[in-house]
């Protein structure tokens, strides 16, 4: 079987304005400086966590929740308002083409917490899709390759047949740390380029791209 593991932000769900919006209204309340917009970018994938840790590395822990808890009221009040964290056009036709192959199984390795990442699949009706679920709660976050690692383990994938589908260079380093192959997507938070530079097998600008290359990367 091949194993084909998807990032979620800025990969199959547009959260790029959500998250920018979201994150500079949290920091300006709590009278944080706000990042310029590709530094905010740069976080993206990482986990609140190490990401925060990078913006605003001098909050205390009671600072850090406060911030934590307020960026979340913002995106949950902004995703109700404005229905953002939409799926990408054609994301769940190649989710549900992908679904119907006998060949491959998929996964979630994403920077999000659990109970967001499923709230969202959820919402989608996406969750039955995938075979596992990793985040950050239960795994170490991006770039270390743990994430991939124990979504191979579930399904006992081989390396060679897993490809790592992801907007950041979170990624595509992520993926070159399991050993597995990395496909990136132009339409999130990172560039093409950077992309690239980070260990991305190939790099795609349409939706409609996607299967092809992932039966490229995977062997067919």
């Amino acid at each position: 079987m091949k194993l084909v593991v998807f990032d979620l932000d800025g990969t199959l769900i547009d959260t790029v304005s959500l998250f920018i919006a979201s994150i500079s209204c949290a920091l300006d309340k709590m009278g944080q400086p706000v990042p310029d917009e590709k530094t905010l970018r740069s976080i993206s994938g990482l986990g609140m966590q190490a990401g925060i840790g990078r913006i605003a590395p001098d909050l205390g822990k009671d600072e850090f929740d406060e911030l934590i808890r307020r960026y979340r009221e913002e995106s949950l009040a902004r995703a109700s308002k404005s229905r953002q964290e939409e799926l990408f056009p054609g994301a769940r036709e190649v989710l549900q083409n992908l679904q119907e192959r006998e060949d491959f199984l998929m996964a979630v390795a994403t920077g999000k917490a659990l109970d967001s990442t499923e709230r969202i699949l959820k919402h989608h009706d996406i969750k039955g899709l995938f075979t596992s679920i990793h985040t950050p709660d239960t795994n170490i976050a991006k770039p270390h390759p743990d994430m991939i690692a124990s979504a191979m383990e579930i399904v006992d994938a081989d390396p060679e047949r897993t490809v790592m589908i992801g907007d950041t260079t979170h990624d595509m380093k992520m993926a070159v740390a399991a050993g597995v192959r990395a496909l990136g997507v132009s339409w999130g938070y990172h560039e093409p380029d950077e992309l690239k530079g980070a260990g991305a097998d190939m790099v795609i600008d349409e939706m409609d791209q996607l299967i092809p290359a992932v039966d490229r990367l995977s062997g067919d």
